[in-house]
């Protein structure tokens, strides 16, 4: 299996936990309206915030480029989820197929490899964000939406294997969130200072080869007794 079905399977897996099957109906089964667009601009928009871009404040700033690659990873959640709801609402096809499609685009082969964060100016970075918001709002087909975000992802610094292995640790870290009281409001999302995110990456930079299974053991020795 591919690395992209796989992170779609998984998305489709996690979805159905968090929201009961039929989600892609745009209803949780608790009720709640889904609107994955709605979610992705509002993270795009986070990702901007990672670039000092206001020229009133902390004008000497650098990006913060390992933030905006847990913010691309973010973002490639509710892509994802977008897409399996296109596809199946519209009969678009299968997952396979929506893996296959992804694989097929222009920017695919761009996105092999190694990357390092553009050496463009930084409000041409965020250009590209805001083309994906774009896309957004005209209502874009799923494959402009899915061509734009890997736009976003080659120009944060990540290639395909360095998605994957943040977006397993970003879904591995969801479902700790969800099994910790994260609906309910009773989740701790600083562990000693800083954002569960910081901790999740670090274990996976000291753990190469880490499953996902040990990820949730390791973050339950690392959430903050309370």
């Amino acid at each position: 299996m591919n690395k992209i079905l796989q992170m779609l399977k998984l998305q489709q897996q996690l979805n159905d936990a968090t929201n009961g099957e039929g989600w892609e109906k745009g209803i949780t089964r608790n009720g709640k309206r889904i609107d994955w667009k709605r979610c992705t601009y509002l993270e795009c928009a986070e990702l901007i915030e990672s670039y000092p871009w206001k020229h009133w404040k902390n004008i000497d700033a650098q990006p913060d480029y390992g933030n905006i690659k847990i913010e691309a990873v973010d973002i490639w959640h509710f892509i994802m989820s977008q897409g399996l709801e296109d596809y199946k609402i519209q009969n678009l096809g299968t997952v396979e197929d929506l893996s296959n499609a992804i694989t097929q685009l222009d920017n695919y082969a761009a996105f092999l490899s190694e990357t390092i964060p553009a050496d463009r100016d930084y409000y041409e970075q965020i250009e590209v964000v805001e083309n994906l918001m774009k896309v957004l709002f005209c209502q874009g087909s799923t494959t402009e939406l899915m061509e734009a975000f890997l736009d976003v992802a080659i120009q944060s610094g990540l290639n395909l294997d360095s998605l994957y292995k943040l977006y397993v640790g970003k879904n591995i870290l969801n479902q700790f969130r969800q099994d910790h009281g994260y609906k309910e409001g009773s989740y701790i999302k600083i562990w000693n200072g800083q954002e569960d995110n910081v901790t999740m990456q670090r274990i996976l930079e000291e753990n190469a080869e880490i499953t996902p299974e040990l990820l949730y053991e390791k973050l339950e020795e690392a959430y903050p007794n309370t």
